[in-house]
């Protein structure tokens, strides 16, 4: 997938398609705390989306401590969000509620 960086109006579009994820301050990355039963259904979590993120060739920022992930998704090349943040962040979603 082509990073290039998304204008606004995409990145606002995309993010409506999205439940839970917030556009930080300066509109570079979106964030979103998922919270899990317990260590091993968030570890599990992880696991997925560490696959699933070698497969897009695209990383998360994250953070877990015990039954929560805190995740920020940006695009360090473009500078700001790409297509591949929120299919990222799509593919997270579904794993948690798996």
């Amino acid at each position: 997938m082509i990073r290039q960086k998304l204008d606004r109006s995409a990145v606002e579009t995309a993010l409506s398609g999205l439940d839970g994820w917030e556009l930080d301050r300066d509109g570079t990355a979106i964030s979103k705390r998922f919270v899990f039963a317990d260590f091993s259904a968030a570890f599990a979590f992880m696991t997925r989306t560490a696959l699933a993120a070698e497969v897009l060739d695209h990383h998360p920022e994250w953070s877990n401590v015990y039954k929560t992930v805190d995740v920020t998704l940006t695009t360090h090349a473009t500078g700001g969000l790409s297509r591949l943040d929120f299919e990222l962040a799509g593919r997270m979603d579904g794993f948690a509620r798996a």
